[in-house]
């Protein structure tokens, strides 16, 4: 995991007072000035133009008649939309960011739509694609009345808010233990492009308040292993095992003998079966590497885990497998690998899950679960020195503040 790096606060961008709530961004050399401003519900193209003070001869005709162009006609509120203007007011470019990040091959993007003159020809349109960078920000919140609430308050991605909400869901019921004047602050990761931030990435650490009792967590990867959340002292966040593989459904057959549905007769029942609608998301229970994926027997469609030790875990019936599955592949805890169905012997929608020791199945409601591995010496030592950083990035907060920009990754 590469080193975290040094802090560096950048001076806060003033906003100019600007006639229909435009900003400047940039002043360049040649007097070429860049303004921008988001879509509102209700736009029109054209008032769209003359609010940002655009008025060049025939490119209102060129937007909605140009196929390359037209994807500025659909107008997503919140989307941002830039224009360069000369010194004289004349249009040099026009930029309408209608993807503000994706990824792809690993690699975040960014993605715009830009208008240009182009001499006697009147404009023409290209759409563009740049790498984004990834920094580091930290933020701090007081609850009022809701954690998103807090959250949007402070700047806060609700992707952020959501990662947030899950790591600290085994600690905080959110819904029922939250009080007004709880706090939180968070360092996650931003993606910017051209000094606008287009997107979040991980939630990096946090620190939670809630009625006086500080929760914590932070990621961290070691060498050649999967990443997670630790608390501060270095503890894991999550068990080695979830106890189920679906996050919604109902026990409708346990572990032990009964009367076989489709054969008849007392057999044992080597699992527990989860009825679940067809097509509900099944997720690994542990991280493990796939040692079958494919159809087995009365199975149906079934997936199984090898996992750390002589434990693996079994899923079957499935009506289809996450994409592109393959055996050999490493999945890790609540990923997605495949979806319920009713496959081989089954009456109905169901998983049937089992949990292995040694190749001996257990009953999965009752097995004394293994605790999540520990952090040896060498990644402990790790561990600290992310933490430090993350720690670091908490002292720049003050009372009131917004957002941080760290340097980036």
């Amino acid at each position: 995991m590469p080193s975290s790096p040094e802090p560096l606060i950048y001076q806060a961008r003033t906003a100019l007072t600007l006639p229909a709530d435009l900003t400047v961004l940039q002043a360049q050399e040649q007097q070429a000035y860049i303004t921008e401003t988001r879509i509102r519900r209700g736009d029109t193209l054209s008032a769209l133009l003359q609010r940002m003070q655009v008025s060049e001869d025939g490119l209102l005709q060129f937007l909605t008649h140009d196929k390359q162009a037209r994807s500025i006609y659909k107008l997503y509120p919140g989307r941002t939309v830039q224009t360069a203007l000369d010194a004289n007011g004349n249009l040099l470019w026009l930029r309408y960011r209608h993807t503000p990040y994706s990824e792809q091959s690993g690699q975040g993007l960014a993605r715009w739509l830009e208008v240009r003159p182009d001499g006697d020809n009147g404009f023409i349109a290209l759409e563009q694609t740049d790498l984004t960078q990834t920094q580091v920000r930290v933020a701090q919140a007081t609850i009022n009345s809701s954690l998103f609430g807090a959250s949007e308050q402070a700047g806060v991605p609700e992707n952020i808010t959501l990662q947030m909400a899950d790591v600290m869901g085994s600690k905080i019921d959110f819904l029922k233990d939250l009080r007004k004047g709880d706090s939180f602050r968070v360092v996650y990761e931003s993606y910017g492009h051209e000094g606008q931030d287009v997107g979040s990435g991980r939630l990096l650490a946090v620190e939670f308040i809630n009625q006086g009792k500080a929760h914590e967590a932070a990621w961290f990867q070691p060498e050649n292993g999967s990443g997670g959340y630790y608390d501060f002292s270095g503890q894991s966040l999550k068990g080695a095992f979830l106890r189920t593989a679906l996050k919604f459904s109902r026990i409708s057959s346990t572990f032990g003998g009964r009367r076989h549905p489709v054969h008849g007769g007392w057999r044992d029942h080597k699992g527990v079966d989860y009825a679940a609608p067809s097509g509900t998301p099944i997720h690994a229970t542990a991280d493990g590497t796939v040692e079958f994926v494919g159809r087995q027997n009365g199975y149906g469609n079934t997936i199984i885990l090898k996992h750390h030790g002589q434990f693996t875990t079994l899923y079957a019936h499935q009506s289809r497998f996450a994409a592109g599955l393959r055996k050999g592949d490493r999945v890790e805890q609540g990923q997605l690998i495949g979806y319920v169905g009713s496959t081989g012997w089954a009456t109905g929608p169901h998983l049937h899950y089992e949990f292995r020791i040694a190749q001996k199945a257990v009953d999965p409601l009752s097995v004394d679960l293994p605790v999540a591995r520990v952090l040896d010496a060498p990644q402990r030592k790790q561990f600290q020195k992310t933490l430090a950083s993350y720690q670091n990035s908490f002292a720049l907060l003050h009372t009131d503040a917004e957002p941080v920009k760290l340097a980036s990754r």
